[in-house]
């Protein structure tokens, strides 16, 4: 079992490294794409498709934030918070909320995440309330 536990331990740190590898460059290339958009012609100006593709940029570093902070948390605690979890996902629909193009979308599909928001929020709040209560 001490032999699982070190092995455990460093694969957990490995993928945090590599997270913390991912979003670090994500974060680079949120700036690399503002810097852009804000310098080229006619300067200082951001179109509305590219500002949802910001978004969806920005809110996929955020997510890969909250995953950081989750293994770091599970590295610590050896626990993994399905509060955290539910946040995550409902960070993660968010973001596709942001990106998707409502013109050209199936209405099933826009039922479905707002199902899932429904489930992911309800979800949550149980989870809340157990623990407080």
């Amino acid at each position: 079992m001490k032999l699982f536990d070190r092995i455990e331990s460093y694969i957990s740190y490995a993928l945090l490294g590599l997270m913390a590898i991912i979003v670090v460059s994500a974060t680079l290339e949120v700036a690399y794409v503002i810097a852009t958009e804000i310098f080229t012609p006619p300067g200082f100006f951001i179109g509305v498709e590219d500002l949802f593709s910001l978004f969806g940029l920005f809110l996929m570093v955020l997510i890969g934030l909250e995953l950081m902070a989750s293994m770091h948390q599970y590295i610590e605690n050896h626990e993994i918070h399905a509060e955290m979890m539910i946040l995550i996902a409902i960070t993660a629909i968010t973001r596709k909320i942001v990106i998707l193009d409502s013109k050209t979308i199936d209405p099933m599909i826009l039922f479905g995440v707002g199902f899932l928001i429904i489930a992911l929020t309800v979800g949550y709040y149980l989870l809340r309330k157990s623990r407080i209560g």
